[in-house]
């Protein structure tokens, strides 16, 4: 495209009613925000499932961490790095039960960072159709082969795990919970990695601090060891900023020594490492307290939806999308709660397929029992 298309390229845009905006929010609490008017809003469309950001002892964490500065200064390998960094990937390598664990910048470069220092041109990588953008983004720039295969289907993957033939290393890379709708991935992956002498690749980015019994993520839910690279985030229910990689100690030193988007980037600063160290070490110290009312609050959303007859899809987390088909639907329903102090997000193409748009509402530990019930009143009311 040249440079001179893009003022009708924006009408396009427009006119197919995809045109996306920033819009400034403060955060006042973990479930209120307000915008530059002052108008106050229930938020329903963040990824801060434990209400971590607002913690008092998550912020205090952060408030020390600052006399040694508000950025890191450089990269970990030429710059050296916060005491906070080192600290923060103990404790991760710890709660995923791993050996060892590197931080990136964001969950998004942590997909990128593995694919391109793992998947050479002889690999194969087996990606689940409904993958997040990272993955199929760190697929595209990898030199492996990629083969999507169907959302959660085994007997799909089994065929292609069957067909295609490599000399090299076999992928399998799979959300944990997928962000648009909520499911888990299936525990059959580990029979097929097994199989088929594949390496396991599992984004727990919406599943540590999300499921199982004590926020582990998937493996915990599963009740099964088997996954190789668990890839996470500390931008959402750790409450802070940048992404991991929990997995051997080889994997990672080599990650340290090959992955580009770890070698030249500036790392995070200490704010950050203290920040989602504290929320880590209070959520290992009280998984009861913010899991149960994490679940609490999303089945009782649920509830409320159901009862009034919404198409919401069933799953075990607190991601809960509202199936509205075309897009115009779902942002007109955004946009009237948005209205009434209610901020959703309106999910459409390319982030889902056509003709699926959606309402997405992440429920988080941090919403009481009445917001739940303003929302609900306010999505049923302009629903119908």
């Amino acid at each position: 495209m040249k440079i001179k298309d893009i003022p009708q390229k924006l009408l396009e845009i427009k006119e197919e009613d995809r045109f996306r905006q920033v819009r400034d929010l403060r955060m006042m609490t973990a479930s209120k925000g307000i915008d530059r008017s002052g108008k106050e809003y229930i938020v329903f469309n963040s990824n801060d499932y434990l209400g971590m950001t607002h913690e008092p002892e998550v912020q205090e964490a952060a408030r020390k961490a600052i006399i040694y500065g508000t950025g890191s200064g450089g990269a970990r390998l030429t710059s050296g790095a916060v005491f906070e960094l080192s600290d923060l990937e103990r404790e991760l390598a710890s709660f995923k039960h791993t050996e060892d664990a590197v931080i990136f910048n964001t969950g998004y470069m942590t997909n990128l960072g593995v694919l391109y220092a793992l998947a050479g041109l002889t690999d194969v990588i087996f990606s689940d159709e409904l993958n997040h953008a990272s993955i199929v983004d760190g697929c595209r720039i990898s030199k492996a082969k990629v083969v999507v295969y169907k959302h959660s289907d085994m007997r799909d993957l089994e065929k292609k795990l069957q067909e295609i033939k490599t000399d090299g290393q076999k992928f399998i890379y799979t959300d944990g919970v997928f962000s648009m709708d909520g499911d888990v991935a299936l525990p059959e992956l580990i029979d097929l990695k097994e199989k088929y002498d594949a390496c396991l690749i599992v984004d727990d980015a919406h599943s540590t601090g999300v499921i199982g019994e004590k926020g582990h993520g998937t493996s915990e839910y599963w009740g099964r060891n088997g996954i190789d690279i668990q890839v996470g985030t500390l931008s959402k229910a750790l409450g802070a900023e940048g992404g991991f990689v929990a997995s051997t100690r080889n994997i990672t030193d080599y990650l340290r020594n090959c992955s580009r988007p770890f070698i030249f980037s500036t790392s995070i600063s200490s704010v950050t490492g203290a920040t989602a160290l504290a929320a880590l070490k209070l959520l290992e110290r009280e998984p009861g307290r913010f899991m149960k009312k994490l679940h609490d609050n999303a089945d009782y959303m649920r509830k409320l939806l159901k009862e009034a007859g919404l198409p919401i899809v069933d799953a075990p987390t607190p991601i809960i999308p509202i199936i509205m088909g075309e897009e115009t639907k779902a942002l007109r329903l955004a946009v009237r709660c948005r209205e009434q102090g209610v901020l959703l997000s309106a999910i459409r193409p390319p982030s889902v397929p056509k003709g699926t748009s959606r309402i997405r509402l992440t429920v988080t530990a941090a919403h009481t029992k009445e917001e739940l019930e303003r929302a609900a009143a306010v999505i049923i009311k302009n629903y119908r």
